[in-house]
């Protein structure tokens, strides 16, 4: 499902429920060590993702362990994001000299609870909100989902915090419908897909190479589900 809302050059792999028999690889078990059957399920079948898409990148499997603020490391050459939420896992990987960053966030498509968009969202971005007429998409659900993309990208190449604050998100829509003169058994699942900008409004010094001032990036909504993704090139 995600490949719709991803550039060329990127490898990917996604579940849609914990396939049985999964096992952490050795060096990764001491981070679930103590952790409850859903936290320990989410843990290991996203790394079975990430495993896959390294596999489809060349890359021979190997441990993904957390770095500072729990960022997976994945192994010298590579860069990527992962993701989880209830009924979806995935994971986005490329080659670092041809992608500077990924960053990938799924959630369910629903409304957020009470307050929340309050929290998570700067005054300008909740009129924006509010103006949108189309009501198929949950668009605060849809927003808190582009900024976590946003930090997942952003963190990387910066290393440094980035608060919901500090990127103003602009959403549009452009929605992929039913392929024209396919049988309806043929016909993609109906999506909607759209773009986001996010406008950094913090200095944007990187660790190495150019600064950054602001990220384009591509969702969708489909089964249930809204997936936000930022691939950084």
């Amino acid at each position: 499902m995600i490949e719709s809302i991803l550039p060329d050059g990127v490898a990917y792999a996604e579940l849609f429920e914990d396939p049985p028999g999964l096992t952490a690889l050795p060096q990764e078990e001491a981070l679930i060590a103590r952790a409850v059957d859903k936290r320990r399920r989410e843990f290991i079948s996203v790394r079975h993702c990430a495993r896959e898409a390294m596999a489809k990148l060349g890359v021979d499997a190997a441990p993904i362990l957390k770095g500072d603020r729990g960022v997976p490391l994945f192994p010298r050459g590579v860069v990527g994001s992962l993701t989880h939420c209830d009924g979806y896992r995935g994971a986005v990987l490329g080659y670092s000299m041809q992608v500077r960053s990924v960053g990938i966030d799924a959630e369910p498509h629903g409304p957020l609870p009470d307050g929340v968009l309050d929290a998570v969202s700067l005054p300008e971005e909740r009129i924006e909100l509010a103006a949108k007429a189309d009501d198929r998409v949950h668009w605060d659900r849809l927003l808190f989902c582009a900024k976590e993309a946003t930090y997942k990208a952003w963190f990387p190449l910066t290393g440094r915090w980035l608060g919901f604050e500090d990127a103003r998100i602009t959403l549009t829509l452009s929605e992929a419908g039913d392929g024209p003169g396919a049988e309806p058994a043929e016909r993609p699942r109906r999506q909607l897909t759209g773009a986001f900008r996010s406008e950094l409004l913090v200095p944007g010094q990187t660790t190495d190479g150019p600064p950054l001032s602001s990220f384009d990036g591509r969702w969708l909504v489909a089964d249930g589900l809204v997936i936000a993704a930022i691939t950084v090139q």
